[in-house]
């Protein structure tokens, strides 16, 4: 796979640069810019190297319909002022635009395609539009790592007309989860939440044969509990995984990874609630399972000093409620404090794990972070991406 810092001559010539500029919004204002923050050093390569970039990305779902409230435009504001560049939003039909139509000033650096996501050829993965979209540039950048697991047009297809690279990030994000599925430094932990353990099977089968430990936080957590005989009241569970959680203890056993869940949690009336510490056997129906409890958080913490690798994807609780966020704010600590004292390698992924060290100012104290959900999770799962396999 080649990668575009590797490209010696950038010189004027037109860039494509595919991104995952799909952030939330909020009536057209972003909420949470770090995906964002997180490409803006291969623009500035890509600026560095004189090349005119034209950038493309998506948000939401407007299912091949024109939706205004899904523009890019205040994702164009935002990077003008984060580059200090006069960047223009290319509204016209992107069927229409002609390669000349790009760049009407010697001066001008950058543009944006509107929402690719508005045409039903993105997701169709349509030869055609994929065709179309080479046409305009001289040079195709994937670093949208986060939509690699999809066979878009912009993603997959394109790469069959233009010569195709990697982006910064997109290397960055391969280098880490390589990091902590091949290049392993133990002992390695992982720890996983999430409330179906149906849709993590797999990941979880994959990584009980490389990892040391797994800790099951979460909804996932309480399927466990339920299936060890303790009463779990109204807390979100998942039914028929019985099977699932047996397949799960007996493959640890046979390669010697620990399975961690809970030994003591705690509980609300209901998720705008008040917090109490519960025993496993001394959970009431009326009750929900909302956090880890203070034993829990001792036993993770202890696991997490022995490890020289981390893996995590799911936080710990209901962290929404202060009252609920004790123990994904205690592991994040642990992880912060091991990482100041280079003593382990952290990647963390998924989008509540990421809002919560946002909220908590702590995303520079990981080794990475993957603004990543479902690419994150093929990627751990052993997956082929179509958007990587086309690159190489």
């Amino acid at each position: 796979m080649r990668s575009i810092k590797d490209e010696t001559n950038l010189n004027q010539k037109k860039v494509l640069l595919r991104l995952d500029l799909n952030v939330p919004l909020d009536n057209e204002k972003i909420t949470d810019t770090t995906r964002i923050d997180k490409i803006l050093p291969t623009i500035n390569f890509l600026l560095k190297s004189e090349a005119k970039i034209i950038i493309l990305s998506h948000v939401g779902r407007p299912k091949g319909r024109i939706v205004k409230e899904l523009s890019l435009k205040p994702i164009c504001e935002d990077l003008r002022n984060k580059l200090n560049e006069n960047i223009r939003l290319v509204s016209k039909n992107i069927k229409e635009i002609k390669s000349t139509d790009l760049f009407n000033k010697h001066s001008e650096k950058i543009v944006i395609l509107e929402n690719l996501r508005f045409y039903e050829e993105e997701e169709k993965n349509d030869n055609g539009f994929a065709k179309h979209l080479a046409s305009l540039a001289d040079i195709y950048v994937n670093d949208a790592f986060s939509c690699s697991h999809r066979a878009h047009a912009s993603i997959f297809e394109i790469t069959k007309f233009i010569p195709s690279y990697a982006g910064l990030q997109l290397n960055s994000e391969i280098d880490a989860l390589t990091k902590i599925t091949s290049k392993i430094q133990r002992p390695i932990t992982c720890i996983i939440g999430g409330s179906k353990i149906s849709s993590k099977i797999n990941i979880i089968k994959n990584l009980i044969a490389k990892f040391d430990n797994i800790i099951m936080v979460g909804g996932m957590a309480n399927n466990i509990l339920k299936y060890k005989e303790y009463e779990i009241g109204k807390s979100i569970q998942e039914i028929n995984c019985d099977q699932i959680i047996k397949e799960i203890f007996s493959l640890s056993k046979k390669e010697n990874c620990k399975i961690i869940y809970p030994e003591d949690v705690v509980v609300g009336k209901d998720l705008n609630g008040t917090a109490e510490i519960k025993e496993l056997d001394n959970i009431s129906k009326d009750e929900l399972i909302l956090d880890i409890g203070p034993k829990t958080i001792k036993a993770i913490n202890l696991l997490i000093e022995e490890s020289s690798t981390i893996l995590w994807n799911g936080p710990a609780g209901y962290f929404e409620n202060p009252n609920f966020a004790k123990g994904s704010v205690e592991i994040a600590k642990k992880i912060i404090e091991k990482n100041k004292n280079n003593t382990i390698y952290s990647v963390v992924g998924g989008g509540d794990t990421v809002s919560l060290l946002n909220s908590m100012g702590g995303i520079s104290n990981f080794n990475f972070v993957s603004t990543a959900g479902g690419a994150f999770l093929e990627y751990l799962e052993g997956k082929k991406l179509p958007g990587i396999r086309a690159l190489n």
